[in-house]
This record gives C-alpha cells, structure tokens and sequence, in this order.
C-alpha cells in the first residue's frame, strides 16, 4: 500500500482507441503541485515541488499564525492587567492613567492597595499568559500534523485517554494547582502577607499554583502544598487591630485608668509619625477580666495591614511612661496563706527495747486534725 503523502489522489484513465494513459493528478488544495503539474506534465517534479515547496511554506505560515496570536493575546492580556492595577476608578481617569498621559499628575503608590493589586495582577496575567501559550501552541501543533498528512484523530483519542490516566494517578498534583488556581483568583493571599495556615504561619514570600512559601519569625521557611491548605487566617488585608489588655491593680480608681488610657490613645492618634498608620481613633472598651491578681482594661487600635504589631509597642511604651508617672501601682501577684498553730504534744520517741503502743482511733492513720 502506497504511503498517503507520495500516492496520488486522483487517478484518471483516459482510453483512446488500443492505448490507455493514466494521468496523475494532484489534490485540490496543493496549488503549486497543481500549477507544476499543468506546466510541465511531469507527476514527479509536481510531487517534489510540493514537498519543497508548499508543504514547508504552509508550516511556516501556521507558526507565523501562532506567534501573532499569541502576541496579540498577550497584549490583551497586559491591557486587563494594566486596568486591574489601578483598581475601581473613574472610567475616564482609568483610561488616561493606562495610557501613560497621568502617570505624573497622580501617584498610585499613596493608595495603600497598590502594591497588593500589582502583585496579584502580576501573578494572574503570567497564569493567562501561560494557559493561552499552551493552548495556542497545541492547536498549531494539531493543525501542523494535519497538513503533513497523518490523521490526528488517533492522536487526539491518545491524549485523552493519557489524560484520563494521569488526571487518576496525580490527583493529589491536580488538586494542588486547582486550589492555587482558586487561590489566586479568589485573592486570598498574596507575596508579603501575614498569613497562618494551619501548621504553618508567617510571611508570604512566593505563591505558585503548586506551592506556597512562607517565612516565619525565626527565619525558618516552609513550602505548603496549595492542596493541603484547609484555612487561611490572613493578618494583612484591608485593615488590622490591636487589642491590648492593660493590667492595673485593684485598688486603683478605674474611672482615672480609663480616662488616662483614652488620653495616651487620642496621643497616637494625633501623632504625626502614625498618620495613616492608625486609621481610626483607639477607643478604651473597658473593664475586660477580674483576675486573680488584676483587673485587665481592654484597649482597640485600628490599624493599616501589618503595622499592628509596631502599633501595639509604642502603645505599650506610652503606657508605662503615663502609668509611672501618674502614680499607678503595678499589680502583683496575691496569695493568700493560711497559718496552722498545731498545739499537740509529740509522742516520747520509744526505746530500743521496748515495744511501740499501739495507735488508738485518733492517732490512726487518716485520721482528721484540726487546726
């Protein structure tokens, strides 16, 4: 059996009187095949110039295909991108801000968003830019195949059973890079958030669709598979809070405490080097526990993400220089001990030679002592 791509297509027998000519023909796409054929007659230079020619010539013009489409969607891509960092404004500012007129006359690094919206615009447009590579590339490499002459049905079933297969072996791979899918569309966390996910926390310092890595206080980094993620607790989006607990003796007056609080709060408010720092006025909520050894005042202070913890310090501190100078008395810890006068005889220490008495009722053992 002749290989499809050297056979002819089409075969016509001419009969004219004794003799019989066979005429090879070319198929009805191949023009150059068709056009040397007419000139020349010869079924051989048809096929080599086809070869050489049309087959080589419609390759490169598939590629050249891909590659425009995929510039083209990726210049798609960078333009939805671009608009995703600006974030909600006005259609006309938006537009002139894309367009590079206002870059100038508006400074974008003083929302404090922008930051977190660039990375997470910077992280969806190379997942698109990746998912549209590979899907225009397969398509060329399809069509490729198809004009070199092999059926790509066959092809097309093998790579859907492969699939299958695979998809069953790595489910647990599968599930990773659908949950970082998810997970980066969904913006639940992003590089440079405090975040705690279960058995690890700390800081985010690269999210991919397989794994995320974080830092934690100590310096230690852990890699989390994206699958095994069942919560996240994220510390650093839109806004934070510190809550401290004031511990002050008992015998203070809490009416003074609290109204000492609420000045050294209103302090940090209108301290210029906290200005967008703390975004609301800290407010004292009150009377927080009765302990055993104090009675705690609760403290609320609302913060930009991730300035919470260096809030809270400086609170601490302010605290401390107004409580020592006031005159409040730091709470210590309160015991109360119970004194036992026992004012029984001791039993005379018995000789070697003599026998112990025996123990009555009262001096068995178990038996109750009064104090």
């Amino acid at each position: 059996m002749p290989h499809p791509l050297i056979a002819p297509i089409i075969t016509v027998t001419e009969v004219s009187g004794r003799e019989t000519n066979t005429l090879l023909t070319c198929s009805a796409d191949e023009n150059i095949c068709t056009w040397v054929l007419e000139r020349t007659g010869s079924q051989t230079l048809a096929t080599i110039s086809d070869w050489v020619l049309g087959k080589p010539s419609a390759l490169a013009g598939l590629i050249l295909i891909g590659l425009i489409s995929r510039w083209l969607l990726h210049r798609l891509i960078d333009r939805v991108i671009k608009r995703a960092e600006v974030g909600m404004l006005p259609n006309r500012l938006s537009r002139a801000i894309t367009g590079g007129r206002m870059g100038a006359a508006l400074n974008l690094t003083d929302d404090p968003g922008y930051t977190r919206r660039v990375q997470r615009a910077a992280t969806m447009g190379s997942l698109l830019k990746s998912i549209v590579s590979g899907v225009v590339f397969t398509v060329i490499a399809l069509m490729a195949i198809a004009e070199v002459g092999y059926e790509i049905g066959p092809l097309i079933a093998s790579a859907g059973i492969i699939g299958v297969a695979l998809g069953f072996g790595s489910q647990a791979l599968v599930k990773d890079f659908l949950s970082g899918i998810f997970m980066i569309f969904e913006d639940q966390y992003g590089v440079g958030d405090e975040v705690d996910l279960g058995e690890a926390s700390g800081t985010v310092e690269a999210v991919s669709l397989r794994v995320t890595r974080l830092r934690d206080v100590n310096g230690t980094v852990w890699y989390v598979r994206n699958g095994e993620i069942l919560r996240v607790g994220n510390m650093s989006q839109n806004w934070a809070r510190t809550v401290l607990d004031i511990k002050v003796a008992y015998g203070e007056d809490l009416a003074r405490v609290q109204r000492v609080l609420a000045e050294v709060a209103h302090d940090i408010w209108e301290d210029e080097d906290f200005k967008g720092r703390v975004i609301e006025e800290p407010s004292v909520w009150g009377i927080q526990d009765l302990g055993p050894d104090a009675v705690v005042v609760r403290i609320a202070v609302k913060t930009a993400p991730l300035e919470q913890w260096a809030v809270a310090r400086e609170m601490r501190q302010r605290i401390k220089v107004r409580f020592d100078l006031e005159g409040f008395e730091t709470p210590f810890a309160q015991r109360v001990v119970w004194m036992r006068d026992d004012q029984r005889p001791h039993p005379p220490v018995p000789d070697e030679d003599e026998q112990p008495p025996a123990k009555g009722p009262a001096q068995a053992e178990g038996g109750t002592m009064t104090t």
